[in-house]
């Protein structure tokens, strides 16, 4: 008599690949009983609403609590910019560093306190270190940038 072929770790295999495939077949059965049981569902079970909020429901939404919107009003994309007025253009701030040789420096805005780049070009007046200034802000290259800065008197 001959040998089997098959090694033990072969027929757990087998056996394990067998019992996946029951159990596959009667969750299928299962799954089955209970749909004849429950019946079929009508269209109207099967729908469901978007309330107010936006949440799903099943009951249809009150005709009452609807917002009537206009096509005017919807802005697709980013929003026009408001104009901003002559005083809110000029900030204060004091200056954080500012190297003369490199001709550059930081200016720290009083009311946000963000850091924001100067070059000795947009200066009206000699600053240094640590002086009140008041001055104006453009987005350059690399960010904002301070322009028409002067001593704050």
């Amino acid at each position: 008599m001959s040998k089997s072929h098959q090694s033990f770790s072969k027929k757990e295999k087998e056996k394990k690949r067998r019992k996946k495939k029951q159990a596959k077949l009667e969750r299928r059965q299962q799954r089955k009983l209970e749909k004849e049981q429950n019946g079929p569902k009508s269209f109207e079970d099967m729908l469901s609403y978007v309330d107010e909020n936006g949440n799903l429901t099943d009951s249809p939404p009150d005709p009452a609590k609807k917002k009537k919107i206009k096509a005017e009003d919807i802005v697709i994309g980013i929003p026009p910019k408001e104009e901003i007025s002559e005083e809110e253009k000029i900030r204060k701030g004091s200056v954080k560093f500012f190297n003369h040789d490199k001709g550059f420096g930081f200016i720290i805005d009083t009311d946000t306190k963000e850091n924001i780049f100067v070059h000795m070009n947009n200066t009206n007046d000699l600053i240094k270190d640590n002086d009140k200034v008041t001055f104006e802000v453009e987005m350059g290259a690399k960010g904002p940038s301070a322009v028409n800065v002067s001593l704050d008197k």
